[in-house]
């Protein structure tokens, strides 16, 4: 495991094991719309380090573990990290935008960033294969995983499905989406027809993003 993936799965267990058993900690910092619109900006960085529990942070850390060791070798400790942040913010404001009514709505959880750092490696290796523990006998090829992932997102986030921050996982998406392109700009050349389609169905999400909004 890299230096950078250590650290990164070091800072989330601290800071979520003090949210577990510090109540105050945890709603300081956690991501809520009304506190952040009155300037408390920070929520937005901090809550991507708290979580509701050991399942919600165990996932997480996995699957962080999983696609970070295949990121971590294309680009430096800076630049994967720029890439891990940059995917949290841009999930945080995303998550932000779509629920900036609802200023009770809070959230916490790495899932931003992870799905970025998770389209980094799909851009990197879209001819690698993944199988997950609920369907351990059939093997995603990248490419079906990340468009799969942008179309269940912008669904879920549509028809609010579970207690999920589909908003969050989207933005995040689209932030390891737009940095590895800044980054690598070599990565199109290793499916372009996959980069190509994902990108399109950012373009669409954004020209048509009202659509999507809660609650119409």
């Amino acid at each position: 495991m890299s230096q950078i993936v250590l650290v990164l799965i070091v800072a989330n267990v601290l800071v979520s094991y003090k949210g577990f058993n510090d109540l105050l900690f945890f709603d300081r910092y956690k991501f809520q719309v009304q506190k952040i619109l009155n300037g408390e900006k920070v929520r937005m960085l901090t809550s991507g380090f708290l979580h509701a529990d050991w399942a919600h942070l165990g996932f997480n850390m996995y699957a962080l573990y999983l696609f970070g060791g295949l990121v971590i070798g294309n680009f430096s400790t800076i630049n994967f990290a720029l890439i891990y942040l940059g995917s949290l913010l841009l999930g945080s404001m995303y998550s932000l935008y779509q629920h900036k009514h609802e200023f009770y709505y809070s959230a916490v959880g790495a899932s931003g960033a992870v799905s970025g750092i998770m389209f980094s490696a799909i851009m990197l290796y879209p001819s690698k294969t993944y199988s997950f523990i609920f369907f351990p006998f059939i093997d995603f090829p990248a490419y079906a995983l990340g468009i799969g992932y942008l179309v269940y997102s912008i669904y879920g986030m549509k028809k609010q499905l579970g207690n999920i921050g589909h908003s969050a996982h989207l933005g995040g998406a689209i932030g390891g989406y737009v940095l590895t392109l800044f980054l690598k700009p070599s990565v199109i050349s290793n499916n372009p027809i996959m980069i190509g389609v994902m990108g399109l169905i950012i373009l669409v999400m954004f020209l048509f993003g009202d659509k999507l909004k809660l609650n119409e």
